[in-house]
């Protein structure tokens, strides 16, 4: 599913939400319509799909989006916290592109959906950017 059939709220209304007057995407999205897209890579494979999106709480910004890859139904997919800098929008095609090859994919840090690992770590978010070619745009402070 996309972000315009999971608009409840008609945002994005009409044939192409791009044009002016016609809702406030792509530069300014809900949340919520963002869940549930697909997540493809360059060469056009299906990846997963969104199943989360972290916010830093202290900077307002969008940290990780948590993807799905594997499994069937539900049943033994394994996710991934993926640095929001490294995916991309694709308008057209209406889902996510994350520059990344399948096999590359399958041996990226995950975890189990009953284990989530401590992402305000600066540790693990170190080692998460490394993995994605990414900066951490903003340290989240430890309490």
């Amino acid at each position: 599913m996309n972000y315009t059939e999971r608009d409840t709220y008609g945002m994005y209304k009409g044939e192409s939400h791009v044009q002016a007057g016609a809702g406030p995407g792509p530069e300014l999205m809900g949340a919520d319509t963002l869940v549930g897209n697909d997540v493809h890579n360059q060469s056009d494979e299906k990846l997963g799909d969104i199943k989360e999106i972290m916010l830093n709480m202290r900077s307002g910004e969008i940290s990780y989006a948590v993807m799905s890859f594997g499994g069937f139904l539900g049943m033994g997919e394994k996710l991934f916290a993926v640095p929001w800098s490294a995916l991309t929008l694709d308008t057209e095609h209406k889902c996510f592109v994350l520059n990344v090859e399948k096999e590359r994919l399958e041996n990226a840090p995950g975890f189990d959906k009953d284990q989530w690992p401590d992402m305000a770590d600066p540790e693990w978010a170190k080692n998460i950017h490394a993995y994605y070619g990414t900066e951490a745009t903003v340290d989240v402070p430890r309490h």
